[in-house]
């Protein structure tokens, strides 16, 4: 088979290894240009763009199936605010009317405040709870489908997003981003509706009592509102920073365990816990920051309080003692002007969450409204049946392209056809471009031009379960889930019978091991799988492979790791999974080389060299004095 290859030179690295060792020194991963810190594509400052009115609209989409929820802990609010606000009107009455009857002994009125109060009271109890019984399902439910939502579109994002945005900043959102919003519904929004309900009744009841009374109160909220526009504003910036800062320590901590046998093999602790308490300091800083804010925020607003009650209490006395004024009617105004201005306090605490939640909230709708780079196709197509007589499936790279929005060639221009049936093995330092050519097969990423083909069908019309049905990767790692060895063998077929896993696993020689396990099947591999060897791993992958039955197979070098036994156990089992499959296998020894029934070197995104593995040992180019070198050290 022949390849052309047309395009520019990319800028990868041209090292290579000594001619002794393998053909690449480790996993062959793209290599991108580096930005300048601080970039819009680096996410770097925790930020994503998010259009404006996208918090706002998140919010209402995740309130909007809980509509009749949410318009019932309204009535009862309303109905709760009504009963507490009615109680200065009986002391009012009480005053005025309850006590000069007491005088002529009619105690009636009296009674009849005295009831009323007691109702009043049990029914404001009755109905916060109520509200607050209702309220919290509502909160639980929004909380419960915005994790969701996280989780489910962090999975349905691409790897080139992943490889820009952090694991530790994607748990910061689904953690302390969530947990802000969990705080403002479950307290602090509560709090915040009763205040701003109560502040709108004590409003209308002091203009019922007296205008003057009203209007010195509204006139009195002028310069708090003043405060309370300049706090918000000088905090959200700083709980937007705050919330920048965890999710930087997160980060930190979730890259320090993540890579925890580097961290012990290079002695990196000390200049960790340097690194880890500068950014846990810089938080430390930052959360005082907001804690001055809110200090400030506390002492004028009970100056502004104090002063206005003072205020309106002294101008109403002289108003009584001139009779344009019902001695009942300050002693009312006086208690709602009290309990106007006595939240402000907790307005303030309310306000710090109230501005952590934006924050959160923010960067949430920024993460959710990240779009895939590997899109579902709009009008999709079914892969056409295979026939039975032909195995595999024929795979074409028509005219294709890759860069990576950084910039610069990948993978420049280039045709290449891939026959069903037949084992394909990419050699190449690393750098050259063997995973970027995998993964668009995979489809883990899209050709900038042109189209990847699968029996003459876009990979791009393909739904996901589709193109996983026809196609599937397995990487060095052979990542396995917690959980029991059956369930990590049927992840590609989560219907498959116990007796369909074992066949599987005793076709790949994985059954004798499995069967020595405390639990057999059933036994647990734990994080990573870290309860059985990377041999051991590799054998579960192939298994999980074999029963999922791919047309095509992709195989990131599965021995790299291995002592020579493994090694060979691991080969045998991918001579099985490859028969009658088309397989791109890339190869990091020669060992593996000589199963394929054609070789592909690969330089700088380019195909240099295409054979079988006879013909190129044959030859005179790189791949024949990789073989020659390989064949000497065995002597």
């Amino acid at each position: 088979m022949t390849t052309s290859v047309t395009g520019q030179d990319t800028d990868h690295d041209d090292e290579r290894r000594p001619d002794d060792a393998p053909l690449a020194d480790g996993p062959d991963e793209p290599i991108e240009p580096i930005e300048p810190v601080g970039s819009s594509d680096d996410y770097t400052d925790d930020r994503l763009p998010t259009p404006k009115g996208a918090s706002r609209r998140l919010l209402l989409s995740l309130l909007r199936p809980h509509r009749a929820r949410v318009a019932l802990a309204a009535v009862l609010l309303l109905a709760q605010q009504a009963a507490v606000q009615a109680v200065p009107l009986l002391v009012a009455y009480a005053i005025d009317s309850g006590v000069p009857a007491l005088r002529d002994d009619d105690n009636g009125p009296l009674i009849a405040v005295a009831v009323a109060y007691l109702l009043c009271a049990l029914g404001a109890g009755v109905l916060q709870s109520s509200f607050i019984l209702v309220s919290a399902r509502v909160n639980q439910s929004v909380l419960l489908d915005l994790r969701g939502r996280i989780y489910r579109h962090a999975q349905a994002l691409s790897l080139d997003f992943h490889d820009r945005y952090t694991s530790g900043r994607l748990i910061s959102r689904s953690t302390s981003d969530v947990q802000s919003l969990r705080e403002l519904l479950n307290e602090g929004l509560q709090e915040m509706l009763l205040i701003l309900v109560s502040v709108t009744y004590i409003g209308g009841l002091l203009f019922y009592l007296d205008v003057g009374l009203g209007a010195a109160a509204l006139v009195s909220l002028v310069p708090l509102a003043l405060v309370v526009r300049s706090y918000r504003r000088r905090s959200a910036e700083k709980f937007n920073e705050r919330s920048t800062a965890i999710a930087a320590v997160i980060v930190k901590f979730t890259e320090t365990v993540n890579g925890i046998r580097p961290v012990k093999a290079f002695r990196r602790e000390k200049a960790n816990d340097a690194s880890f308490d500068r950014l846990n300091r810089h938080h430390e800083r930052l959360n005082g920051d907001t804690i001055m804010e809110m200090c400030r925020f506390v002492l004028f607003t009970r100056l502004i309080g104090a002063v206005a009650v003072a205020s309106i209490v002294l101008w109403g006395a002289q108003r009584v003692r001139a009779g344009d004024m019902e001695l009942g009617a300050l002693a009312a105004g006086a208690l709602y002007i009290r309990r106007l201005y006595d939240p402000l306090d907790r307005f303030a605490m309310l306000l710090n969450s109230y501005q952590a939640a934006v924050a959160s909230l923010h960067k949430i709708s920024g993460l959710l409204g990240q779009r895939p780079d590997v899109p579902e196709p709009r009008d999709p197509a079914p892969l056409p049946e295979r026939p039975t007589e032909r195995p595999g499936r024929e795979v074409v790279f028509d005219d294709v392209r890759f860069a990576y929005r950084t910039g610069g060639d990948v993978l420049p221009r280039f045709r290449l056809t891939l026959a069903a049936g037949e084992t394909t093995a990419l050699v190449g330092a690393t750098g050259a471009g063997k995973s970027t050519l995998a993964k668009l097969l995979a489809r883990f990423y899209d050709p900038t031009e042109g189209r990847v083909l699968l029996d003459d069908t876009d990979l791009r019309r393909l739904t996901t379960t589709e193109l996983r049905r026809g196609v599937v990767m397995v990487t060095q790692e052979a990542f396995l889930f917690s959980g029991t060895i059956a369930e990590n063998i049927a992840l590609g077929k989560p219907d498959a019978t116990r007796e369909e896993i074992e066949a599987a696993a005793r076709a790949i020689g994985a059954h004798d091991f499995i069967e020595e396990l405390p639990d057999g099947y059933d036994t647990d591999v734990r994080k990573r799988g870290g309860r059985i060897s990377a041999g051991q791993r590799q054998l579960v992958a192939f298994a999980r492979v074999l029963l999922a039955n791919p047309a095509v197979v992709i195989l990131d070098e599965a021995t790299s790791s291995l002592d020579i036994p493994g090694e060979r156990a691991v080969q045998d089992a991918m001579v099985t999974v490859l028969r009658d499959r088309t397989a791109l296998v890339i190869a990091h020894r020669l060992s593996t080389v000589e199963i394929a029934d054609r070789v592909l070197v690969m330089e700088r995104g380019r195909v240099v060299e295409d054979g079988t593995p006879a013909d190129l040992v044959a030859g005179t180019g790189h791949f024949s004095e990789l073989h020659r070198a390989w064949r000497e050290s065995l002597v």
